[in-house]
């Protein structure tokens, strides 16, 4: 494993293909899975997961959902999987130092070299979402949009140290990264997706290697956010969280801390822990107002959107040729959340 240094982009092929690849990082080997064929001037949308899951747990509820369609083929979509996160990958020698979230978001480069992009539109949940956050911080001319779900953006306190070095002197691994994926009342009714995600990290043949991803996101850096400072984001942010998540502080108080004009927050009612697997229907009519507000399928017909109650505000007139980082704002899903106020519209067709 190299540590340091530029992209190795000795697998790199001119062509770029759909399915999966691997791709040599300063940091180790990465691998993603692309679907789509590039579109001219277009980003790619680019994933990235949690703890405890991979690109296929994480998203495909998602990205298979039919509406969800409309957008992906219109996008090349690009799926990362966290070193030793794939499936059937196995499991790391004794003493592997696993990257941190750092490091991983430093391969993100790598990728974007690999595939031969230049920008991304990030959709990240959990640690995948700090991941981007923090590759979005220091390379802020490649993101032109992220939606991150379930982001925590601040460092473990010691509080919360001692909590986690408590809790795992009595539960699992498996149990402590289920708590952080699913909600209090999703655990206790343990619901069909907790028992699937229960069952996946019960019989996987890589469970050290969640466990190395998941002290890594413990061991996180406060990404140090400030509205009006000049550590910020550069381009429009959809925070995405469920209103019984378990990361719903952490989500307000990163709303707090960026700039409303370039910020939407969408907290779901009845979403649990994970709003991608429980209501795919929502996100995808949110985020299809996101990419919208950036210039893009300005001319969709989203049939869906007039039977929803979700309100937006979304800057779709701009054209495909004058995409200014422009402003879009979701209204909460949950009633009576409190919204700077602004005018709605709906698109129906």
């Amino acid at each position: 494993r190299g540590q340091g240094g530029r992209c190795r982009q000795g697998r790199r092929t001119d062509t770029r293909t759909e399915g999966k690849h691997t791709v040599e990082t300063p940091y180790g080997v990465v691998t993603i899975t692309i679907h789509g064929t590039p579109k001219p001037k277009r980003p790619a949308i680019l994933t990235y997961h949690d703890v405890g899951q991979n690109h296929h747990s994480c998203f495909d509820t998602l990205f298979h959902y039919e509406d969800m369609q409309e957008i992906i083929k219109n996008f090349v979509v690009i799926h990362v999987d966290a070193p030793g996160m794939e499936e059937g990958a196995p499991a790391f020698p004794l003493g592997y130092q696993y990257p941190s979230l750092d490091q991983l978001a430093d391969m993100i480069p790598c990728i974007l070299q690999y595939v031969n992009f230049t920008s991304i539109i990030g959709i990240g949940v959990g640690a995948g979402a700090y991941i981007l956050a923090r590759y979005s911080l220091s390379h802020p001319d490649t993101v032109e949009g992220l939606v991150l779900i379930n982001i925590d953006p601040n460092a473990k306190g010691w509080m919360d140290w001692a909590a986690h070095k408590l809790t795992g002197l009595t539960s699992s691994i498996s149990e402590m990264i289920l708590a952080h994926l699913f909600s209090q009342e999703e655990l206790s009714k343990n619901t069909e997706m907790v028992q699937q995600q229960r069952e996946i990290l019960t019989h996987a043949t890589n469970l050290p290697n969640f466990q190395l991803y998941w002290s890594s996101y413990n061991s996180r850096r406060d990404l140090s956010l400030e509205r009006g400072g000049d550590i910020t984001f550069k381009c429009p942010v959809m925070l995405v969280v469920g209103d019984q998540a378990p990361h719903e502080d952490a989500a307000v108080e990163c709303n707090s801390k960026l700039d409303p004009t370039q910020t939407s927050f969408l907290k779901m009612a009845d979403s649990g822990g994970q709003p991608q697997l429980t209501q795919p229907g929502k996100l995808t009519e949110a985020f299809k107002y996101f990419v919208q507000g950036m210039g893009y399928m300005a001319s969709s017909c989203m049939t869906r959107l007039s039977r929803s109650r979700t309100a937006s505000l979304s800057s779709a007139a701009s054209g495909e040729g004058n995409r200014s980082r422009s402003r879009t704002l979701s209204q909460s899903s949950e009633a009576g959340a409190p919204q700077p106020p602004a005018p709605t519209m709906e698109v129906s067709c």
